[in-house]
């Protein structure tokens, strides 16, 4: 987790997932639009989710292999970062039930122009929020 400009138009992106390969692309794929990624690797026992940060937006993997489930890290997202909109990130066709009220939006794997366009756009609600 690499965030030490303290600058306040910085859009703090948490992504969350099981396989820190796909953390480090999507990493790459969110520095590279501008926003700061925050990464946060989710385990059996849970995700180790930045507390000092100002995330704006968060990134969720839906499958998640791991014994923890979407739904579990979705809840710990809205206790440390309440109001943070979540952006569901799968290779499902549309948003599973368990998950739907968590969720703000739906992207699919393999689709980073959609994603970046998603996080732009609950990006700059949460700026205007503040």
């Amino acid at each position: 987790m690499d965030n030490d400009s303290g600058t306040q138009d910085c859009h703090s992106v948490l992504m969350i997932d099981d396989d820190p390969t796909h953390l480090q692309i999507y990493g790459w794929i969110l520095k590279s639009a501008g926003f700061t990624p925050c990464l946060a690797l989710a385990r059996n026992d849970g995700v180790d989710l930045p507390k000092e940060e100002v995330i704006q937006v968060a990134v969720l993997d839906y499958r998640l292999t791991v014994g923890l489930k979407a739904t579990d890290a979705a809840q710990m997202v809205n206790e440390i970062f309440p109001g943070v909109p979540i952006i569901l990130l799968s290779d499902v066709y549309g948003i599973p039930e368990d998950i739907a009220p968590y969720v703000k939006a739906f992207v699919r794997k393999g689709e980073p122009e959609k994603l970046i366009a998603m996080v732009k756009k609950f990006a700059s609600t949460a700026s205007n929020s503040e």
